[in-house]
């Protein structure tokens, strides 16, 4: 019985272990990536986002969209509140359930 019990113990202290150095490998796979320069392409991808990402912060929405965007936005905008009843689009809707009420099955 104790022979048996011993295995147990020896089994998860192994998977206990091996999870361990499962994370510990990953997160330094990330840290080591990060540490080493990245090829010019992935450069040139990372500081378009970026770019891409401070110009739409600025302009607070679409970068570079026109009058045009912005009347077809309000179009488009208008045909869905048409379409399903108004409402604010922007907003999640809230959903309300009730308890059906059902009538006693008789015995």
């Amino acid at each position: 019985m104790s022979l048996h019990r011993l295995f147990q113990l020896s089994s998860l202290l192994r998977s206990a272990v091996s999870l361990t150095l499962r994370r510990n490998i990953g997160i330094s796979a990330v840290v080591f990536n990060k540490a080493k320069d990245l090829d010019p392409i992935q450069k040139l991808f990372l500081d378009k986002i970026r770019d891409y990402s401070g110009k739409s912060q600025t302009s607070g929405g679409v970068v570079d969209a026109g009058p045009e965007f912005q009347k077809n936005m309000s179009e488009e905008v208008a045909k869905l509140q048409r379409l399903y009843g108004g409402g604010d689009l922007n907003k999640f809707p809230d959903f309300k359930f009730s308890e059906a009420k059902f009538d006693e099955v008789a015995k």
